[in-house]
């Protein structure tokens, strides 16, 4: 987008500058651009998950116009709301995945095996523990930083095959990555979920 005499112009198009009428591949041209004075254009907007729009100006001053929106914070009670759904849906669905094991029980037939039965334990103790946290949360700060908890992922290196594909995890070679992990859905992993071969740890900063 672009900026010229108050408006914003967000597709090339044909424009008069002065009394000359110029093409719109001129947006093409930076240095022609320039030289009209139409300069770039951004708008810059608040995390619309924590704020709403608030009062809007426009900066003129430099190479590039940059219009900002002020972000007007939600309320944290009702940021908690959304935070407690979260965490509620995420825990009905991983119950879910695993209710067929009672259902077959009762039924008469096999028992919940004891490696399903703890997970269920740990995953509602672990849901009471995080609807704590979330209560505790009582700025914008602590919830931002709570759905972007810094973590630490390493990784086994990937060996490829000659012609590009996947052939197998380094034995010995790894490699750290920074994560940004939400915990209102971060819980004990599913012990029916498949086994991720390649990670060697994750850990909280």
């Amino acid at each position: 987008m672009w900026y010229f005499n108050g408006q914003i112009i967000k597709t090339p198009r044909h424009i008069v500058v002065g009394d000359t009428k110029h093409p719109a591949a001129i947006f093409r041209d930076s240095a022609m651009l320039s030289s009209l004075g139409i300069k770039p254009f951004r708008q810059v907007l608040p995390d619309k998950r924590y704020y709403t729009l608030g009062s809007y100006s426009v900066d003129t001053s430099g190479s590039e116009v940059v219009g900002t929106y002020a972000g007007v914070a939600k309320s944290v009670s009702d940021l908690q709301g959304v935070m407690l759904k979260k965490t509620n849906d995420c825990v009905a669905d991983r119950l879910a995945e695993i209710d067929w094991y009672w259902a077959r029980a009762a039924k008469g037939g096999t028992a919940v095996p004891s490696n399903i039965a703890s997970y269920a334990t740990t995953l509602y103790s672990e849901h009471e523990t995080k609807k704590t946290e979330i209560a505790a949360l009582n700025t914008i700060v602590k919830i931002k930083e709570y759905e972007a908890r810094a973590y630490t992922e390493v990784r086994k290196d990937k060996v490829f095959n000659e012609n590009g594909t996947f052939k197998e995890y380094h034995a010995s070679k790894t490699t750290s990555y920074a994560r940004e992990i939400d915990m209102c859905i971060h819980f004990t992993a599913n012990p029916t979920d498949p086994t991720d071969a390649g990670l060697v740890s994750l850990t909280a900063d």
